[in-house]
C-alpha cells in the first residue's frame, strides 16, 4: 500500500516583536479582526494533508494562544508548548514535541505571516519530493549596500540573492537530527539544514505572504480577495395608446407607447433590478412603488442611478451592464449606440462596458404577438 506522506506545521509564536511597537507581541495582535496567529494556523490547516500542529510560545502567552487557537475547533491543533530564550530553541522544542507523532515532513512557520497561500505550501512540498529541504524565496529587486550610522557604505550585488520567507519544510527526521547538532546563533532552520550539509530547494514564494515586522504592518489591510457579484433583472411593459417608447433612456418615435406607472422603460428597469440584484437589496418596486405618486411619470434615469449609486456607496464598482430588449418592434438596431451612451452616461462607466442587444421571439408569446415589450439584464459589480 503505498505511504501517504504525514505532514506536521509547526508556528513559531515565541519571540516578542519589539519592532512592531506597543505591549502585545505582533503574532497576539488583531489584524482585519482576528488575531495574527490564528490567521496563520487556519492557512496551514487549510491544507488537507496537515495532520497536527504545534504552536510554540512563551510561558505568558501560552494561555491566550490556546483559548485564540481552540476558536479553530480543530483537534489537529496540539497544546501549546513553551519555546525558548531564541527562535532556534523554540523550533527545537517544537521539533522534541513533534517527534513523538512521528510525521514524515514538517513545515516551520512564522506566527507573524498571516496571508500564507495554499499555492505556497503546495510550492514547498513539491520541493520535498527531490530535496531534504524547501524554502519559498523571492528575489531581491532592490538595490543591496552594506551601511554604518545611517550612511551608505558599498553595493552588494544582487544577483544570486533571495529573499526567504516561511513555512520552511524538511524532511522532518533529517531537520531533528540538523537542530540536535546545530551551534548556537543560526539564522533560520535554512541554514541549521546547511550546516548539516542537507540539500534546500528554492520553491516560489509570495509577495503577499509578508511578515508583520513593524507598526506601519498593521496599518496594511490583507491581500484583497475579489469580491465579485453578479445580478439579473427583468421587466415587461404592454403596449398602449401612444406616439413613442422610451427604451434604456432613449426616446423612440412609435405609434403606439408602454403602459406604465413611470415612463415604462423596460430596458432601465431590467438593469436596475439586476444591480439591486447584485447587492441583495431587493427590487425596484421596494426602491421605488408604483403606489407613490411621486414616481408616476417619472424618468427611469432616476432609478437606475439610484441602483448605482447605492453600489458605490456599499464599496463596488459596476464593471459591466448587458441589457437584452426582446420586441418584434420598434427596430432597436438604429438606436443601439444612443442606448449605450444614456446608460454609461447614468452609471458613470465607459461606454464599453454598456451592452445592449435586441432579440425577436420568432412571433411567439406576447412579445411575438406585439402586445409589449421584455427586456433581462445583468450587472456585474466588484468590491473596490
Amino acid at each position: 500500500m503505498h505511504h501517504v506522506a504525514k505532514i506536521a506545521g509547526l508556528i513559531v509564536a515565541a519571540g516578542t516583536g519589539q519592532r512592531a511597537g506597543g505591549g502585545t507581541p505582533k503574532q497576539f495582535r488583531n489584524l482585519g479582526g482576528e488575531m495574527v496567529l490564528v490567521q496563520a494556523a487556519r492557512a496551514l490547516l487549510a491544507h488537507s494533508r496537515m495532520s497536527s500542529l504545534i504552536v510554540v510560545t512563551s510561558a505568558e502567552w501560552a494561555d491566550i494562544a490556546n483559548t485564540a487557537l481552540a476558536g479553530l475547533n480543530d483537534i489537529r491543533i496540539r497544546p501549546c508548548i513553551l519555546g525558548g530564550a531564541t527562535r532556534q530553541e523554540s523550533v527545537l522544542a517544537g521539533l522534541n514535541a513533534l517527534g513523538k507523532l512521528n510525521p514524515d515532513y514538517v513545515l516551520i512557520h512564522d506566527a507573524a505571516r498571516p496571508f500564507l497561500t495554499q499555492t505556497v505550501i503546495q510550492n514547498v512540498l513539491d520541493g520535498l519530493q527531490h530535496a531534504v529541504g524547501a524554502v519559498p524565496c523571492l528575489p531581491v529587486v532592490d538595490a543591496l549596500w552594506q551601511s554604518a550610522n545611517g550612511h551608505l557604505l558599498t553595493p552588494t550585488p544582487r544577483e544570486g540573492n533571495m529573499r526567504a520567507q516561511t513555512p520552511q519544510g524538511f524532511h522532518f527526521a533529517a531537520i531533528f537530527a540538523a537542530h540536535q547538532s546545530a551551534p548556537a546563533g543560526m539564522a533560520d532552520d535554512a541554514a541549521i539544514a546547511r550546516a548539516a550539509g542537507l540539500d534546500v530547494a528554492i520553491v516560489v514564494g509570495d509577495a503577499q505572504n509578508i511578515k508583520l515586522t513593524t507598526a506601519d504592518d498593521f496599518e496594511a489591510t490583507p491581500p484583497m480577495t475579489l469580491d465579485i457579484r453578479t445580478g439579473n433583472g427583468f421587466d415587461v411593459h404592454a403596449f398602449t395608446t401612444g406616439d413613442h417608447v422610451v427604451l434604456c433612456g432613449h426616446r423612440i418615435a412609435h405609434d403606439r407607447g408602454l403602459a406604465g406607472h413611470s415612463d415604462a422603460d423596460v430596458g432601465l428597469h431590467a438593469l436596475t433590478d439586476a444591480i439591486f440584484g447584485a447587492l441583495a437589496e431587493g427590487d425596484i418596486g421596494q426602491w421605488f412603488p408604483p403606489t407613490d405618486p411621486q414616481w408616476k411619470g417619472a424618468d427611469s434615469a432616476i432609478f437606475l442611478q439610484k441602483a448605482a449609486t447605492r453600489a458605490a456607496e456599499r464599496g463596488f464598482s459596476i464593471t459591466h451592464l448587458d441589457c437584452t430588449l426582446i420586441c418584434e418592434f420598434p427596430k432597436i438596431g438604429p438606436h443601439i449606440n444612443a442606448m449605450r451612451q444614456v446608460i454609461s452616461g447614468i452609471c458613470g462607466i465607459d461606454i464599453g462596458r454598456v451592452s445592449v442587444k435586441a432579440t425577436t421571439t420568432e412571433r411567439l408569446g406576447f412579445a411575438g404577438r406585439g402586445e409589449g415589450i421584455a427586456a433581462l439584464a445583468t450587472a456585474t459589480l466588484v468590491a473596490s
